[in-house]
């Protein structure tokens, strides 16, 4: 198939400019004071209106610099604690909590619980953690979603978190069944029969599976060749990054990252910003050789997100408990959409796929929504779901529709830059992408905000925002 989308696609009528296409989504709405009867309420018979009330990150680091030391709970925690201190929210209120994590540190595997704990929360306050890779702190919030419908919780708190700066490192198959054998022996003589069965290869370590199991191919890899397949050039992806890069330098020197809490680095400094927002040239840009497809690739460590530490949270609730409790909502959660697609040939067109989906069961079109924030793993995974959303022959072809769902404008598009500048710690991008929106939707006074994360799947949610204050 992937020739055959290659060749496809490369004939597909392009735009003047990569401006002009569009990337991947969820769905928030914004708690006006009056909210009209209309169907554009997307308020649900029998549904309780599930809200956001605030969500904070610690400031995203790349990896191997000021968090080197710690473990993920510490960062998860600090997130919690920075959730606390913003909220002053009871923690007994919390009836649950959810965290997303793709690279899970052994020792503390329900890192959600070792967080809680460490955070100050009760014993008896239930916590476990999911991973569905990029949108694994999209699964946790939804997931809290899922709680609050069904009525067996009022509020949730779900986050994420991602330390890349020490990933488990195992021995080799071999050795581990050799030490755990050793183990179980009795004797001396046995004990040292075993050990004389050790061969050098043994002491080769495992590193983490960067790769997909099921295709043994990394999403670098899918990036450059659905970059390829949708004919996005080099310069492109550049320039794509230049932006998120240069927004994002704004977007920090203006104040606009509300969600960002300081965290004092235990035997270091107070960390109180993102540190891989540098925006850079096109020449600069230009002279780093292909990261994954070599020589030939476009995908370059410039417009790449970089790997990256860091944790997110959020606190949810139902619209009655929040109200009850003297909160202002930031955002209705409103609908969500998950979607899986071929592993090998679409691993990263999960956008493309959910947004239309998600903009059907809300009864709303791409003209409706006033705020757009897309995860940003690669500049060539951007611009292709943009291509792909706006052509109908793709539409026709590959999703079984009568035409494309169309590109999101630039202007409302992830306005306060990215992944690719804000980095990505996996398992907490989708809680900034969420708090993130309603912000803008408050700040911007917009309605209507898509939120869109993709890995091996996609996950989309719309919201509905706070109109902006007279």
């Amino acid at each position: 198939m992937s020739s055959m989308l290659t060749h496809a696609i490369r004939h597909l009528p392009a735009s003047s400019a990569w401006a002009a296409r569009a990337c991947k989504c969820l769905y928030i709405s914004s708690p006006l004071a009056v909210q009209p009867k209309s169907k554009k309420t997307l308020t649900k018979s029998g549904v309780k209106n599930i809200v956001v009330v605030e969500g904070v990150r610690i400031p995203f680091l790349q990896s191997g610099t000021t968090y080197t030391d710690l473990m993920p709970h510490d960062l998860a925690r600090a997130a919690l604690q920075g959730l606390l201190n913003r909220t002053s929210v009871p923690r007994d209120v919390v009836d649950y909590i959810v965290y997303g994590t793709v690279i899970q540190e052994v020792k503390t595997s329900n890192v959600a619980r070792e967080a809680a704990l460490g955070a100050g929360f009760s014993d008896k306050t239930p916590a476990h953690t999911v991973t569905m890779a990029c949108i694994s702190s999209n699964q946790a919030m939804t997931t809290g979603v899922g709680m609050i419908a069904a009525g067996q919780c009022d509020v949730v708190v779900a986050g994420g978190v991602e330390l890349m700066s020490d990933v488990p490192i195992r021995h080799s198959r071999k050795m581990r069944k050799t030490m755990l054998t050793l183990n179980r022996a009795k004797t001396l003589g046995q004990k040292l029969s075993l050990i004389s069965k050790i061969r050098p290869d043994y002491f080769t370590p495992e590193l983490p599976a960067v790769a997909e199991f099921s295709t043994s191919e990394t999403m670098g890899h899918s990036a450059d060749r659905l970059a390829a397949a949708f004919a996005v050039s080099r310069s492109e992806q550049d320039e794509y990054a230049l932006r998120s890069h240069t927004l994002a330098k704004k977007a920090q020197d203006g104040g606009l990252l509300l969600d960002v809490v300081p965290f004092k680095v235990p035997g270091k400094e107070t960390v109180t910003k993102d540190n891989g927002i540098r925006p850079s040239s096109m020449e600069q840009m230009g002279k780093l050789k292909p990261a994954f497809v070599k020589p030939y690739g476009t995908v370059t460590a410039a417009n790449s997100s970089f790997l990256t530490d860091g944790a997110s949270a959020v606190l949810l609730m139902s619209e009655e408990k929040a109200l009850a409790m003297g909160y202002k909502p930031k955002a209705y959660l409103r609908d969500f959409v998950y979607v899986s697609q071929d592993p090998k040939d679409q691993l990263l067109l999960g956008p493309t796929y959910a947004t239309p989906k998600v903009l059907e069961k809300a009864g709303l079109t791409m003209a409706d929504i006033d705020v757009f924030e897309f995860h940003e793993a690669f500049a060539g995974q951007i611009l292709a779901n943009l291509k792909a959303m706006d052509s109908d022959w793709f539409a026709q072809n590959y999703m079984g529709r009568k035409s494309k769902v169309g590109s999101p404008p630039l202007e409302k598009f992830n306005n306060w830059g990215g992944s690719l500048s804000l980095g990505h710690p996996f398992g907490a991008t989708g809680c900034r992408l969420v708090i993130t929106a309603a912000h803008r939707l408050r700040k911007e006074g917009g309605q209507y905000g898509l939120v869109a994360a993709c890995a091996a799947g996609g996950q989309v949610t719309m919201l509905r925002g706070r109109a902006r204050p007279s």
